[in-house]
């Protein structure tokens, strides 16, 4: 099984590249006089503040050459994926949400900020753990030049996808001293021209309800972290991210879904999520997104069509539906099919077919009102509603998918 996770090894395989260019300056600084922002730009390849006790060890070699690899990295997934995709949403997302939600991310806020940039709160649940913040003084020190070379190795082929393999995720996510998706999520931050103002280690009890670092949250406590942070406007805004289990099971007994109602209702994406809302398995997580979205974005991963009720949503298809890849066999929607007969292009690549013309992307827009309308699923004898009236292009053939990299 796969979960989405968009560059996450990457930015992890950095934290000890970057943090032994630190260590091997003499005097490291104290991590309590360095302040999250810096530590974010640090250990994402960028020049901290004039004044941070960090900035003397940028001037490592080994540093600067990672730094300027991880410019040109970031600069090409600006260039092919996520400005169209701002693109996209400026045109296609009328009226956003203040809050969007963004279910079995993992921590990847890079999309969520491309697709909902206008958000001013962001909430990202997924299993994987937390973590600590970076403590650059505690890190044993390590071969820079080899930790550099690993990094860069690896951004040549995940920087080409919009999702990792969770196998190889628990692996960087569980192991030594800098650990967890909060490392990840300055990398992501710092990388999206975001300043961190603050970060506070979170709980929520069974209710929903949100609890202090060290205060009792309970026997099925879900554990995150919020950090408070501005975009290049100055705007302020905030980004959740917890822990959590969301099969039935994990969903009722916590109250991750609880907290996220009170901040909806919002808009949703779900990417690369391994199929999981298809199962009988997470029809809890399924329900609450459909009540609680009033847009969701979607690949084909994402909520099965026939699960929508046609009287409540309107339907708008970009890309090209070829199916799901031969890693998720019988997951095959004859009605997404018909639907993408008259869907529009998309000029950039997302999800498991991750190639531009080989994606597709689902919006569903909620009809205001609507909530109330008697159950009814989509149904192929209905056509859809026409989508936003645009010049349509001739798709590219369609290439072979290089399967290969499932098995680096």
């Amino acid at each position: 099984m796969f979960r989405p996770m968009r560059i996450a090894a990457v930015a992890f395989t950095l934290l000890f590249a970057v943090a032994g260019a630190a260590l091997a300056v003499p005097g490291a600084a104290r991590a309590a006089d360095v302040t999250p922002d810096d530590t974010a730009r640090f250990l994402a390849g960028m020049q901290p503040s004039a004044e941070s006790p960090l900035t003397p060890y940028t001037r490592d070699p080994s540093w600067q050459r990672h730094a300027k690899f991880f410019d040109g990295a970031f600069a090409q997934l600006e260039q092919r994926q996520l400005a169209k995709i701002r693109a996209w949403s400026d045109v296609n997302l009328a009226a956003p949400r203040p809050t969007m939600f963004y279910l079995f991310s993992g921590p990847d806020f890079l999309y969520a900020d491309a697709f909902y940039s206008k958000a001013n709160t962001y909430v990202l649940g997924a299993l994987e753990p937390v973590g600590a913040v970076p403590d650059l003084t505690k890190l044993p020190r390590g071969s820079v030049g080899a930790a550099l070379y690993n990094v860069e190795r690896s951004l040549g082929s995940i920087l080409s996808f919009s999702f990792f393999i969770t196998k190889q995720m628990k692996v960087d996510l569980h192991s030594n001293q800098v650990n967890g998706t909060l490392p990840i999520l300055y990398v992501f931050l710092a990388r999206s021209g975001k300043t961190i103002k603050s970060v506070e280690m979170i709980s929520l009890d069974d209710k929903g309800g949100v609890r202090a670092a060290g205060e009792n949250a309970g026997p099925n406590a879900t554990r995150g972290v919020r950090i408070s942070f501005a975009g290049s406007d100055g705007q302020a805004k905030t980004l959740y991210y917890f822990s959590t289990d969301l099969s039935n099971s994990g969903a009722r007994a916590a109250g991750f879904l609880k907290f996220c109602e009170t901040l909806g209702p919002g808009n949703s994406l779900i990417k690369s999520a391994s199929y999981l809302l298809h199962s009988g398995n997470f029809t809890v997580a399924r329900d609450w997104l459909l009540a609680n979205s009033a847009t969701i974005i979607q690949d084909d991963s994402g909520i099965p069509l026939g699960h929508y009720n046609a009287r409540q949503w309107r339907f708008f298809p970009f890309g090209r539906y070829l199916g799901p890849i031969a890693e998720f066999p019988g997951r095959y929607q004859d009605s997404y099919a018909q639907l993408f007969t008259r869907a529009q292009p998309i000029d950039f690549g997302i999800g498991y077919r991750w190639r531009t013309h080989e994606s597709n992307l689902l919006l569903s827009v909620k009809v205001p009102g609507s909530e109330t309308a008697p159950a009814e699923t989509t149904s192929s004898a209905e056509p859809p509603p026409k989508p936003r009236p645009k010049k349509p292009r001739p798709p590219a053939p369609i290439t072979p998918l290089d399967r290969s990299f499932w098995f680096r």
